[in-house]
């Protein structure tokens, strides 16, 4: 009969150590698996010239979690960008993001909010990086190729050339170098009228009979003189 209790006693020590080892071991595997604030991390980004906050999550447990994202200024909540966004976690880790035209050097508060074992921020604050997006270049137009003008030119008009007659007579009013002639050779040159050619020449044939008659009359007289 003693015997029996003695191994009744023992045998309940043994379960009851076994029992405490199984939920020290449970306690230390929920420990293990449960939701951290270290799993959540934050980047700001650029998605093209757009600004963007991203949220990753890696709790393997996949704890349903919700983020929340605040603009700082001087130590305090400016605003709060968008909605709230609720993320699963995984071991490669799952990521939200949240449209935000962020600047320069800007500080922004992340909070995480995983069922009751995370009500706390990712530690330390998100700054954004010191040189903002970058707007796309929009491509040059490429100019359109202009039409080459016509390798055959219109013919030009020839210019009249001037006679020999035209070219040789100075236009009106032109000064000459050459002197002007006497005014009695400008009468010799001169024809109508204004000439005395004609006179000159009846003068000249009554001179010519006049003479002829002198030396006529004057033989005739000394031939009669010798006849006598």
């Amino acid at each position: 009969m003693s015997i029996t209790r003695r191994n009744a006693h023992r045998s309940l020590r043994i379960l009851g150590v076994a029992s405490a080892s199984a939920a020290l071991a449970l306690g230390l595997s929920s420990t293990a698996m449960a939701c951290d604030i270290r799993e959540f991390s934050a980047e700001a980004q650029c998605d093209g010239n757009k600004g963007v906050i991203v949220v990753t999550d890696k709790d393997a447990a996949g704890t349903p979690a919700t983020i929340t994202v605040f603009l700082e200024n001087n130590g305090a909540d400016d605003k709060q960008v968008g909605e709230p966004q609720d993320i699963k976690g995984s071991a490669a880790g799952t990521t939200v993001t949240f449209a935000e035209k962020w600047k320069p050097n800007a500080t922004y508060r992340i909070h995480v909010t995983a069922g009751k074992t995370v009500d706390d921020d990712i530690k330390p604050n998100l700054v954004t990086p010191a040189t903002a997006c970058k707007k796309k270049e929009s491509p040059t137009p490429t100019p359109s190729a202009t039409p080459s003008p016509s390798k055959s030119a219109p013919a030009k008009t020839a210019t009249p050339t001037p006679s020999s007659s035209e070219s040789s007579t100075a236009p009106a009013g032109t000064s000459s170098n050459a002197p002007s002639p006497a005014a009695g050779d400008s009468n010799l040159a001169e024809t109508g009228a204004n000439s005395n050619t004609g006179l000159i020449a009846g003068l000249a044939g009554a001179l010519v009979v006049i003479g002829g008659g002198a030396v006529y009359f004057g033989m005739r007289r000394r031939g009669a003189k010798n006849g006598g």
